[in-house]
């Protein structure tokens, strides 16, 4: 398994590092003889974040299932899942959001 550990702080400033970091990963997981192993992200760490966080997951994403590899995102705070589900791209990623958190918008009938 090919793994990555999200820092505490993952902002616009530390996009670009963690996506070569996400690619490193995925490449650490392709082995020669053409076994492909998971790319594990562990998010528990993440404390401080701001969307361009889903754009490196995503990408991260991308990459392993672009490699044939699995992806896997653990340890996502509530936070990450509400953002990911207010962005659509919540079940991309493999997370649902708190329902304690999540209530639906009604509108009026007409």
């Amino acid at each position: 398994m090919s793994s990555l550990q999200l820092p505490a702080t993952a902002t616009l400033a530390e996009a670009s590092t963690l996506a070569r970091s996400a690619e490193q990963a995925v490449m650490q997981g392709v082995a020669p003889g053409g076994e492909r192993a998971p790319l594990a992200i562990d998010a528990s760490a993440l404390h401080s974040f701001d969307t361009s966080v889903l754009a490196v997951l995503l990408h991260a994403r991308r990459l392993a299932l672009g490699a044939g590899c699995a992806f896997e995102l653990g340890g996502a705070p509530d936070k990450l899942a509400q953002l990911a589900a207010l962005y659509g791209v919540a079940e991309l990623l493999g997370l649902t959001p708190p329902s304690a958190n999540s209530t639906p918008v009604r509108s009026a009938a007409a």
